[in-house]
């Protein structure tokens, strides 16, 4: 018998409705978060209004909407979480919206776990959802509809903390958005492992292709339809490069009507509510891990933050990877997939699959909430299939935050995880001197090229030849541009000065 203060989570729900849909109604965050919810509540299988009335604390993933000072521009609620359980009869006493980053929804988990084992509370229930597609159908059109609502009640409202992902220094270099970010990364890697770009951008291909698959059957998924690796690699106008290098096919598709939400509970309220012993799911091993700043990484194409989630996660659940059944491998671009199979020792063409949903650019990327619909249907799976493990790997920010939950139907009382020790060890490796105004020649470290802006423009990752500190530039110079959207620039030397604010390069 596992203790009665053991959490599990015993409701699971997704919503999703795409825009060629013949019913498509361009919902609102709240209405896709209603829809979520209402699935998890009818999922524990006892009595929908006992269900929600007994929810005593609602965590809440931002939209992008409200995940910093942009406005929402259909408007919005001025509490998320209570307008949505408002809508389905319940009235927590505590409500958490959570700061941005793509790690949260397991995150959340691993705390509302916490929480109960505790006794702070019995029942809690984690929420998200994403109207990306939404604000874009109703972006040029005169019937615009007003999402404004306010609701009474409090809300611990943790702030969007955005700015903690970059700085004025790295946004004024182009590093805003993630797709050129984790350029930046994957090059890194590229050079580490001294690949050429074709034969980088197929391998790229070959761990993504396999993912639409899964998409490809999943009726959640906004894109569900198989693409082969050469569809993948082949650049055309729909398949357009977004950021080197990446095509739009590698890339985290934010434009999606998705929700979801998780219900977690006492063992001892699940039995009181009634709650069926075959919905009960057991969080058996998590980790929350944070990376260092991303200029001060001395290998930018590794993360060791992200390694340690995974084993350590792997560790608390007392499993190995042999052990495991389902994955799922946050995947807005290659970069976060291939650093945990290198991690865990898995192969990229594992027959057990490195998605339940069909990974980001295909099942959908909606906003920080992805991996929450991967922990549902990380559920549903494991329900249907008693005594097996599921790994899901959570990712936020710049591979900048990783939190990893190992899940089973097996009975396991909680176990706590050594995270905080472990951040302090990576708190504390080497870092890399940065120097924010350079002059002379140096060599590009790693880079990407910005096919997104009005004028294509190379972001750069450089070393100085004087003493090899690193620094930021930009460049629109023709020869050097040339190089790096049609060449191999990685080691190339340049000439760096600084102008107008910013750092310039050409080749040397």
């Amino acid at each position: 018998m596992v203790d009665p203060r053991t959490p599990v989570i015993v409701g699971v729900g997704q919503f999703t409705e795409r825009i060629d849909d013949p019913d498509y109604r361009g919902m609102s965050a709240v209405d896709l978060a209603t829809e979520a919810v209402r699935a998890a509540l009818a999922d524990t299988g006892v009595d929908v209004t006992a269900a929600a009335k007994a929810i005593e604390t609602v965590y809440a993933l931002r939209q992008f909407e409200i995940s910093g000072p942009m406005p929402a521009t259909l408007g919005k609620s001025n509490n998320y979480p209570r307008s949505v359980m408002r809508r389905v009869g319940g009235d927590p006493a505590r409500v958490v919206l959570e700061p941005v980053g793509g790690q949260g929804p397991q995150k959340l988990v691993t705390e509302a776990g916490n929480a109960i084992a505790a006794g702070e509370f019995d029942v809690a229930m984690v929420i998200g959802s994403e109207p990306g597609s939404t604000t874009r159908y109703f972006a040029n059109r005169d019937d615009k509809p007003d999402f404004t609502e306010h609701v009474d009640g409090p809300l611990e409202d943790r702030g969007h903390q955005i700015h903690q992902y970059f700085t004025e220094y790295t946004a004024s270099h182009g590093l805003t958005g993630a797709a050129v970010q984790y350029g930046l990364l994957d090059n890194a890697r590229r050079r580490r492992l001294g690949l050429g770009v074709a034969e980088y951008r197929r391998q790229m291909a070959e761990l993504f292709a396999p993912l639409s698959k899964v998409a490809a059957k999943n009726p959640f998924s906004s894109s569900p339809v198989e693409r082969s690796v050469e569809e993948i690699v082949t650049v055309t106008d729909d398949n357009r490069m977004i950021c080197d290098p990446y095509p739009r096919l590698l890339v985290a598709r934010d434009q999606v009507n998705q929700g979801a939400a998780a219900i977690m509970m006492s063992v001892a309220a699940a039995r009181r509510l009634g709650v069926p012993e075959e919905k009960w799911v057991y969080l058996h091993g998590h980790s929350d891990m944070t990376e260092q700043g991303l200029l001060d990484r001395v290998d930018l194409g590794a993360s060791p933050a992200a390694g340690h989630a995974a084993r350590e996660a792997m560790r608390v659940a007392g499993i190995g990877v042999d052990d495991l059944a389902t994955f799922d491998l946050y995947s807005c671009f290659p970069f976060p997939v291939f650093v945990i199979c290198e991690a865990l020792g898995v192969d990229a063409d594992d027959p057990r699959g490195l998605t339940v949903t069909g990974g980001l650019p295909y099942f959908g990327g909606p906003g920080n909430s992805y991996s929450l619909h991967a922990i549902a249907e990380t559920v549903t799976q494991l329900r249907d299939n008693p005594g097996r493990f599921g790994f899901v790997g959570a990712n936020g920010g710049t591979m900048s935050k990783y939190s990893v939950g190992i899940y089973s139907t097996l009975p396991a009382d909680w176990r706590t995880d050594r995270s905080a020790e472990l951040n302090a060890e990576v708190a504390a490796l080497p870092t890399v001197p940065v120097t924010e105004h350079p002059e002379g020649r140096a060599t590009i470290e790693t880079y990407s090229v910005r096919y997104d802006w009005p004028v294509r423009t190379g972001i750069i990752v450089g070393r100085l030849d004087s003493d090899d500190s690193r620094f930021l530039a930009i460049s629109e110079d023709d020869d050097l541009v040339a190089l790096m959207s049609d060449g191999d620039p990685l080691g190339a030397a340049i000439t760096v000065r600084p102008a107008d604010k910013v750092n310039r390069a050409s080749l040397a």
